[in-house]
């Protein structure tokens, strides 16, 4: 990961179809340790098939650890994502049957997930005095030509 930061003003530039994943989970019962600990060990196996097969349509992801552990990934399209999590030979299914039999309705640990298809034409991104980061990490990165619309069709004029 390159950590060199770019304080030239830079925009996302992921083609159409790339995939935003919010998934993650929630600790409810902290005393539930054997619970939630291994249900947030279970992420390393599957981040580590894809980072080593570049065919799954993975394209990173980065993590905040708290009460609720949230990772963002991106994915080159819906159908990667969807065929990857469905394959039989692949870690997330069975860490999804492991979870349904081991965790199931205790209320100990939550999951969830939630994908979003980008439309490049229909999203907005900004970064500043950042590494590479989120969309444009994953993706690419390109120089903010202009300022952005604004509602109305008009750009945002520079202070005189």
């Amino acid at each position: 990961m390159d950590l060199k930061v770019i304080t030239e003003p830079r925009i996302a530039a992921p083609p159409e179809g790339t995939v935003v994943l919010l998934i993650g989970l929630r600790v409810n019962k902290f005393r539930m340790v054997h619970r939630w600990v291994p249900v947030i060990g279970s992420m390393i196996p599957m981040l580590i098939e894809l980072r080593k097969n570049k065919e799954h349509g993975f394209l990173g992801s980065r993590a905040w650890f708290n009460r609720t552990v949230i990772m963002v990934q991106y994915w080159r399209s819906m159908d990667d994502l969807m065929r990857y999590s469905h394959r039989s030979d692949g870690k997330h299914r069975s860490m999804w049957a492991w979870f349904n039999r081991a965790v199931r309705n205790d209320g100990a640990v939550g999951i969830f997930h939630e994908a979003y298809v980008v439309s490049p034409d229909r999203m907005h991104t900004v970064y500043r005095n950042m590494p590479r980061f989120g969309m444009a990490a994953a993706t690419e990165s390109v120089p903010q030509k202009a300022a952005p619309p604004v509602p109305g069709g008009e750009r945002r004029r520079k202070a005189a």
